[in-house]
């Protein structure tokens, strides 16, 4: 099985403050922690951080099997079929609070989303999104239509991969100094 660094996989996530109509791009990397800001003059600081974890299972002597996740940091191999998780840490370090906070995190190229593995904290009106096309749309549940032998059209669900991106909307507002936070876990190709 081939492994290959995860140093060359990328992730951006986009930080919409309303109602300003341009998004300001925040990249990170995807390998290690890391932490960037994206300022308003009008709202405060959004500070954003991405953390990778991979998958570790391992089976004790009764055959029960244990789930623990192991931190990604500096250059790191990974191999097909390995699980990540990606957490995206969103901090409103401003004195006031930012409206319509919404964090868009593209999947990785090489890896397939773990289909219903994406969380969000416990925060008030929160919801997750998905883009089946490049980030062009988000739905809750994205399908897809598929041609029957019989030429008959029929709409399912979408396959695990042919999602691009996952979009956390963080409710009307994140308050001043509040936390919020997403998951999802991704498989390598």
């Amino acid at each position: 099985m081939k492994g290959f660094s995860l140093a060359s996989i990328g992730a951006v996530a986009i930080v919409a403050l309303a109602p300003f109509i341009t998004q300001t791009p925040i990249l990170t990397s995807a390998w290690q922690s890391s932490s960037a800001i994206a300022q308003s003059a009008k709202k405060g600081p959004v500070q954003l951080r991405l953390e990778a974890e991979k998958k570790v299972v391992q089976q004790d002597n009764q055959g029960k099997q244990t789930v623990t996740w192991q931190a990604l940091q500096g250059q790191v191999t990974v191999q097909r079929g390995d699980v990540l998780r990606y957490t995206v840490t969103g901090g409103n370090n401003g004195d006031k609070a930012v409206k319509n906070l919404t964090i868009n995190q593209a999947i990785p190229q090489g890896m397939v989303y773990v289909l219903k593995s994406a969380t969000v904290n416990d925060k008030q009106g929160a919801k997750i999104t998905y883009s089946i096309d490049s980030g062009r749309s988000f739905v809750e549940n994205p399908t897809i239509k598929v041609t029957l032998p019989n030429g008959k059209e029929e709409t399912r669900p979408a396959p695990a991969t042919a999602y691009t991106h996952i979009r956390w909307k963080f409710g009307s507002s994140v308050a001043a100094k509040e936390t919020v936070k997403g998951t999802y876990q991704v498989q390598v190709r």
